[in-house]
């Protein structure tokens, strides 16, 4: 550091941030001096403590220390988020103004304007903020080349959100390309949260052939964060199950009104736009101070709600995971996470929206939707206790993302064959990519494989004398348009009959309604008119009651980190020990649950067999998540079944899951066949899970990224029951036709380790291998069983009549 402290344009730096009353941080210094000596790396610091200038003040010393002074683009900034883009921009050009260093930042998202993209091109900024799908469609342009020919730094923001994803993937071929092009050598550095596994992040954003200097940097910042949990007064009346803690508004409106600004986070957009409505009926005097967050609504309100958060302007912000990253909100005090986060870095980065400055407390409310999730909550201080992170993964070779890549560039001027396979297999996810798997891939883009070769739309690619090339228009266009790795249920606008946009929700939802049918969005009720040309036309409504939107992949499934976490808190509790206020408020439903069954140790796994006026039921608790629970509880039912036919109703939560059926199950003869054995399991998935069905739902997406599905023109979008039976054709044309298809052996692949998280799962049997099995026959649904039964009952009953049944059973349980 010394040598650089002699040098001018650090000097300039130090007496900038002496200006505006800094003091730079160690771990700041330590990037400006790596930075400066040609050091690759990974930044890791708490929210709020200056990661961003680190880096970007590093790209200014830089850039005073250079003597030549290039024209173009220099620097490439990538968010995973758009709605972090504007203040991420402001914050550069800033630092640019004040120190008097002319440079243009640029925003170049998919909110950019055809003619700011144009003006983009002809006048290169110097640095430019954008998205990894918006740096494909870049190299789709013919004149790509010359864009990228100085870029000096990558800088990848938030790159934990992008690590584990397609988009991660997506960044690592757009890494290995830049370097392809740069005449210099790009220095490459990474933004991260902490994570459990940040040297293998650092190595996958660096790439497989990465052979230079690198350097993990960790800020030694202590971040301070309270965590406190609404309890509720008594927890035998307190709801067991079924409920997203409403019960608890009373006490929570308090905390609002004392902070001078609240985001209240849920975990899905169904539920923000319950509590959105709540919090209004009990608190109307915050109308006009409180507003919505998530990412179907629109996003001219969207960032109206940031800008105004950012002003101090609101009070209260019911959210979802649309503000978990990065944006800068000084005004807000008080973060509340209403339902356990089910991932310990999940909640740590929801609280560290508050006190969003460094040495700042940042202050965080648990509140429970059920009792049980308490534990939830005693877990999460443990986490923050002992410093616990799960850890993030890299996905490896997923050729539907190699299948666009080669389009996009063939696209944007075309490629060769060594050049291109060299790029690829310097990235981390495909270093293992063979010649013949590659080949297989250029004759699919060529000809769409031995089975779709006499189609010509499936023909994209050709072959010249220079190379692989796209010279058909229509073809370009169209892969443009389709170019990135987010894929789910179609979307549709939602607009008022009289006009005026309100946002997007999906299809599968609107497809349920009729003419009349009433629902809410945006913290309004709405009447539903009519759908035409993929738009859903309604009108605003007085009437207080509607259906909630249901979004797909709302629930979240528990970490295991979090999982071991509240095993250890249940040890706790099977010692009859119970520190901390949760444990000491679940006290009396342990005791309930201790007289009516066990409380299982961490060398135990518990199972619940229960006859009641409904018929039998069967309770089973690993503790490894909805995720693992649904292919565990298929598999249990499935070796059952083979003892005895029987027809089972399955439901689960987090902590376990239930076998339900009107005959006797006979779980004695089952546990003496070996139920849980590692045995045929692989064979056993097969039988109890349509996993062709499921690979065929996940070739939708494979064949959606690949371009062998179009999902429309801008206004001109094509029905997911459309996509759904073309995608199901191709699939079954290539399962009997082209029995070599490595796209549907990837869909079978992606079902197992994604999907299925079949690798957890195998931990999980491992460790239930290694347990005592202790089964139990109460008299009654204990609490641990009652939220999984209130999850069954859910879909026979209106939320009220579902509540009004749930606290019915729940009192006679204690009676």
């Amino acid at each position: 550091m010394e040598k650089l402290v002699k040098n001018y344009s650090l000097r300039k730096i130090l007496n900038w941030y002496k200006a505006k009353g800094w003091k730079p941080f160690e771990f700041q210094k330590e990037v400006w001096d790596l930075f400066q000596n040609g050091y690759h790396g990974l930044l890791n610091a708490p929210t709020g403590s200056g990661k961003t200038y680190a880096l970007w003040l590093a790209c200014l010393i830089k850039h005073f220390n250079t003597y030549e002074k290039v024209e173009g683009l220099k620097i490439i900034w990538v968010t995973p988020l758009r709605a972090l883009s504007t203040d991420l921009a402001k914050a550069l050009e800033i630092a640019c103004r004040e120190l008097g260093i002319p440079w243009n930042i640029a925003i170049r998202t998919g909110d950019t304007s055809t003619e700011e993209r144009k003006k983009q091109l002809s006048h290169l900024p110097d640095c430019l903020v954008t998205t990894p799908e918006s740096l494909h469609i870049l190299f789709s342009n013919k004149d790509h080349h010359r864009v990228f020919r100085h870029v000096e730094t990558i800088i990848v923001d938030e790159w934990h959100e992008l690590m584990s994803t397609k988009r991660g993937v997506q960044m690592e071929l757009a890494i290995a390309r830049i370097k392809t092009i740069s005449r210099f050598k790009p220095l490459v550095w990474g933004i991260s949260a902490t994570i459990g596994n940040l040297e293998e992040s650092m190595n996958v954003l660096l790439g497989a052939g990465f052979n230079g200097k690198s350097k993990l940097v960790k800020a030694e910042i202590e971040k301070h964060i309270e965590i406190e949990s609404i309890l509720p007064d008594d927890i035998r009346k307190f709801p067991w199950g079924g409920h997203i803690g409403i019960r608890l508004i009373s006490k929570i409106l308090p905390i609002i009104q004392n902070s001078r600004t609240t985001l209240l986070f849920t975990n899905t957009r169904s539920q923000a736009e319950i509590w959105y409505r709540e919090v209004l009926n009990h608190a109307p005097e915050l109308s006009g101070i409180m507003a919505m967050h998530h990412g179907s609504i629109d996003m001219a309100l969207r960032k109206w709600v940031e800008e105004a958060l950012k002003e101090g302007k609101l009070k209260l912000v019911v959210c979802t995971s649309s503000l978990d990253l990065g944006v800068d909100f000084s005004p807000v005090e008080t973060v509340i996470q209403v339902g356990g986060p089910k991932g310990v870095s999940r909640f740590f980065q929801r609280a560290g929206r508050s006190g969003h400055q460094p040495g700042s407390l940042s202050r965080i409310y648990f509140v429970p939707t059920h009792a049980l999730e308490l534990v939830e909550g005693a877990a999460l201080k443990l986490a923050k206790n002992n410093d616990v992170h799960e850890e993030r993964h890299p996905i490896a070779s997923p050729l539907d993302v190699l299948v666009q890549y080669l389009v996009t560039l063939a696209v944007g001027g075309g490629f060769t064959y060594q050049q291109v396979f060299d790029e690829v297999r310097a990235t981390y996810a495909f270093q293992n990519l063979t010649q013949q798997e590659f080949k297989w891939v250029l004759q699919f883009v060529t000809t769409g494989g031995e089975s779709l070769e006499e189609y010509h739309e499936f023909n994209r690619v050709i072959k010249n004398e220079t190379g692989y090339v796209v010279e058909n228009r229509t073809i370009a266009q169209r892969h443009r348009l389709s170019i990135g790795t987010i894929v789910g249920d179609p979307i549709l606008q939602v607009r008022f009959i009289t006009g005026g946009y309100l946002g997007t929700i999906e299809e599968s939802f609107i497809s349920s309604l009729r003419a009349g049918d009433h629902f809410w969005f945006g913290g309004r009720c709405l009447k539903f008119i009519q759908l035409k040309e993929m738009t859903a036309y309604v009108r605003k409504s007085k009437r207080k009651s509607g259906i909630v939107p249901q979004w797909m992949g709302g629930r979240l499934p528990l970490s295991s980190k979090l999982s071991d976490l509240i095993r250890i808190k249940l040890e706790q509790a099977h010692k009859n020990e119970f520190e901390g206020e949760e444990m000491k408020a679940l006290a009396p439903l342990f005791r309930i649950q201790n007289k009516l069954s066990v409380i299982p140790s961490r060398e135990e796994i518990l199972i619940e067999s229960i006859l009641s006026d409904e018929g039998h039921h069967l309770f089973i608790y690993p503790f490894e998540g909805r995720f693992v629970h649904e292919v565990l509880s298929a598999i249990i039912a499935f070796r059952i079944s083979r003892i005895k036919p029987i027809t089972f109703s399955i439901a689960m939560n987090d902590y376990g899951f239930e076998l339900f059926s009107d005959q006797a199950i006979l779980i004695e003869e089952a546990l003496e066949s070996d139920l849980f054995s590692m045995d045929n399991m692989m064979e056993d998935i097969e039988n109890s899970i349509n996993k062709g069905e499921l690979a065929k739902r996940k070739f939708r997406d494979i064949a959606t990224i690949s371009g062998l599905i179009f999902h429309g023109y801008p206004g001109k979008k094509i029905t997911s029951k459309h996509l759904q039976s073309s995608s199901s054709l191709i699939y079954d044309v290539f399962e009997h036709y082209d029995k070599n298809n490595l796209l549907i052996r990837q869909a079978k692949e992606e079902v197992i380790t994604l999907q299925l998280d079949v690798n957890r799962l195998i931990g999980a049997l491992k460790k239930i291998n290694n347990q005592k099995i202790v089964l139990i026959h109460p008299e009654t649904v204990t609490p641990f069983a009652f939220p999984i039964m209130a999850e069954r009952l859910r879909e026979k009953f209106t939320n009220e009549k579902l509540i009004d049944r749930l606290m019915r059973i729940q009192q006679q349980m204690q009676e």
